[in-house]
């Protein structure tokens, strides 16, 4: 029986140095029966060269305009599911899973036709034995907290999976559909995760799958991402939260408490234009 066909997407934005060293990696894979895309989300820079010189055979489509993060994935899973595959795997582009991370998480996926996605064990690129995340996280939506697990006795608390490293199995996409395109960067892991939930599907963690994750390759962490890290979240909590208000108003405070600790008042700005931001942001897309 031939394995399922799993298609690998790589979205790039001015990333071609990390995207090339993450092809390399996928070219290590274990896992027969894969499928490698990448999508240039209009780059400004010669990430197309780059990427064409090195990897001449691969797929490579470059998207007319900016999608963000949701839309220029939901490009390759619409090509993806056309071409027949059975799994979707969205990978950052800087990223270096090992040779038997694919295997894993499919494998775990093939466990419970009742998981909807499968996620890796991300770790540190430049500290490889501490873990970022087991897989994903957990939203607390009455008191809008969002934070990574990193140990597999949290597992019970996981409710979205990573999307650095995220396993989504075609009959989920189907019936739960795409990426939410309100969600331009930032948001939209949780997102998906909890519409998965919602949609009563399950999601896992392989723990043999390993990927070394950089993060933070397309923004810079500044006050600009700041903003828009915070307007997305809030975005998220007015979607899920039983109390958006509440939900809101916790996660505000969460954050004006940890920048002031940090005596970082240009955050505490930011902070605040992105919770306006984020409140006027439609949730109808």
């Amino acid at each position: 029986m031939a394995e399922p066909l799993v298609y690998t997407l790589i979205l790039n934005y001015r990333t071609w140095r990390d995207t090339l060293v993450c092809l390399g990696a996928l070219k290590r894979l274990e896992y027969p029966n894969h499928r490698v895309l990448v999508l240039d989300n209009a780059s400004d820079d010669d990430s197309i060269d780059q990427i064409r010189a090195a990897f001449p055979a691969v797929e490579l489509v470059r998207l007319e305009r900016n999608l963000g993060f949701a839309g220029g994935n939901n490009v390759g899973i619409r090509r993806a599911l056309a071409a027949g595959a059975d799994y979707v795997w969205l990978l950052n582009p800087d990223t270096l899973p090992d040779a038997k991370a694919l295997s894993a998480m499919v494998q775990r996926a093939e466990q419970d036709a009742r998981i909807g996605a499968v996620g890796a064990v991300l770790y540190e690129m430049d500290n490889p034995q501490q873990v970022q995340a087991w897989g994903g996280g957990e939203v607390v939506l009455p008191w809008g907290l969002i934070r990574l697990l990193t140990h597999p006795r949290q597992l019970g608390r996981l409710n979205y999976i990573s999307g650095a490293s995220l396993l989504i199995r075609r009959t989920a996409l189907e019936r739960v559909g795409l990426l939410d395109e309100g969600f331009f960067m930032y948001g939209e892991d949780c997102d998906y995760g909890l519409r998965l939930l919602e949609a009563g599907f399950r999601l896992a963690v392989a723990e043999e799958a390993r990927v070394l994750h950089k993060g933070g390759s397309s923004w810079s962490g500044n006050l600009r991402s700041d903003e828009t890290f915070a307007a997305y979240n809030v975005r998220l909590f007015r979607k899920h939260a039983p109390w958006p208000l509440l939900a809101v108003a916790g996660y505000g405070l969460f954050w004006l408490l940890e920048y002031s600790r940090q005596g970082r008042f240009d955050k505490v700005g930011a902070l605040g234009r992105g919770l306006r931001r984020g409140w006027r942001l439609p949730l109808d897309v």
